[in-house]
């Protein structure tokens, strides 16, 4: 079969589509109308796939939006975003035509230091999140840099696979490896020039969990999420598992979200 001549509607710039449209995968609610929704950050490399299989153990009423970074998946032909103020701006941004109901929002890894400053930006203008849960993440003001330098892959894939098994294979495949690893150098370069020494305090309440053989999150950093809130707006919860502890314990982990979103 020819390639397509270069004129086709498929060789045409695709048409701009909203912030919205853009940045986040909406997933509707089984209800009429939703009542709350749920924002979910995926980690360093991740995408919003993680959170596929998340709808259908929500309430009914609520709705599930799932934050697409640039430069993977249908986002891949954009530039990575390397600046988490400029990352949070741009979801913080995303959320305006949401904010009518209740926000709560989750990030795991990178994804938990993404929905704390977006989070910021949110209550800058006036619209409190019910709640912020963090999840296989240090405190911004407690995170330790991974320590890998730059224009090593070797070293980043050897630092992602120390984290756990979850996907770990696919740099294993030379196509995919060459596919995926800009987004994992531009993740890893964000967040390893993330060092807030003094981070805000929210006034909204903080969750956070972790994997228990999280070796990446020592547990007092973990807690020291406590100081990012007010008094008494603090908990802690562990399962069993390493960074991705998320993946094997998915349906206990959103059982126990659910009970946090009001």
């Amino acid at each position: 079969m020819a390639p397509p001549h270069p004129t086709t509607a498929a060789a045409l710039p695709a048409p701009r589509r909203r912030t919205a449209d853009r940045w986040l995968r909406v997933h509707r609610c089984r209800a009429p109308r939703p009542a709350r929704r749920l924002v979910c950050f995926p980690h360093a490399g991740g995408t919003a796939h993680l959170f596929h299989g998340w709808p259908a153990q929500l309430p009914d009423d609520v709705e599930l939006l799932a934050v697409r970074y640039p430069g993977r998946q249908d986002r891949l032909a954009e530039p990575c975003v390397e600046d988490m103020a400029e990352l949070a701006d741009a979801v913080a941004e995303s959320l305006a035509p949401y904010t009518g109901l209740p926000l709560t929002l989750f990030g795991h890894s990178m994804g938990s230091a993404v929905a704390y400053e977006v989070a910021l930006r949110l209550e800058a203008r006036g619209v409190r999140p019910a709640h912020l849960l963090v999840s296989g993440r240090a405190a911004p003001h407690r995170a330790r840099p991974a320590g890998v330098a730059e224009g090593d892959d070797e070293a980043l894939l050897a630092t992602v696979r120390s984290l756990g098994d979850y996907q770990a294979e696919v740099y294993d495949i030379p196509e995919l490896r060459e596919l995926l690893l800009p987004a994992l150098r531009a993740d890893y370069r964000l967040i390893e020039t993330y060092r807030p020494e003094r981070p805000v305090p929210l006034r909204t309440p903080v969750t956070a969990y972790s994997g228990s053989d999280d070796t990446s999150c020592p547990m007092d950093a973990v807690r020291a999420w406590g100081d990012l809130t007010g008094p008494g707006r603090f908990q802690l919860r562990l399962f069993p598992g390493d960074h991705f502890y998320l993946v094997p314990h998915e349906a206990r982990l959103v059982a126990d979200i659910v009970t946090r979103i009001t």
